[in-house]
């Protein structure tokens, strides 16, 4: 499929960082190189924004998925990354600097009325003490890990805490 510099420089974007994700989830990356070759929308980007302790996640109430990392539909023309640093602005009003190696990557749907498409997760480091600024009707929080949480994605739980564990770990999720 031919597509537009503009369509592609994002496209690039996600290919690398799904290739590079340190945790991948329902065979991710096997089901993109197939969707490559039709329409891959909406990607999907998160933030994992964990504290410098590794002890508790920032977590957005949404209105139908329930508690979920700070994320949301990547815009067209913008690059994974970008979507999910923008959306964890726009959610929380933070902005920390997203570390460098993109933390997992999951094939979902984010509605029922939605497809199945790629989404990327990125991790932040942030300070707990830093004021949440939500979006309206959609409250942010600091949760704990140790803790659950009610998601339309149950997974995410165990998803985040395994990631976590590498990172605690000293592997290269830094």
């Amino acid at each position: 499929m031919i597509r537009s510099p503009f369509e592609q420089r994002p496209l690039d974007a996600a290919v690398a960082d799904a290739e590079n994700a340190t945790l991948e989830f329902d065979h991710a990356r096997a089901w993109f190189g197939a969707a490559l070759v039709g329409t891959v929308e909406p990607l999907g980007a998160e933030v994992w924004v964990l504290d410098p302790a590794l002890e508790q996640i920032v977590l957005v109430r949404n209105p139908v998925r329930g508690l979920v990392p700070p994320g949301g539909k990547v815009e067209p023309g913008e690059c994974p990354r970008d979507g999910a640093a923008r959306e964890l602005a726009e959610e929380t009003g933070l902005r920390p600097q997203l570390l460098e190696t993109p933390a997992a990557v999951a094939v979902r749907s984010f509605h029922p009325d939605l497809p199945v498409t790629l989404s990327l997760s990125y991790a932040a480091i942030g300070d707990p003490e830093q004021p949440l600024i939500p979006e309206p009707g959609q409250p942010a929080i600091w949760m704990r890990l140790d803790q659950n949480w009610d998601s339309c994605f149950p997974d995410d739980v165990l998803r985040i805490r395994q990631y976590v564990k590498l990172l605690r770990s000293g592997s290269n999720a830094w």
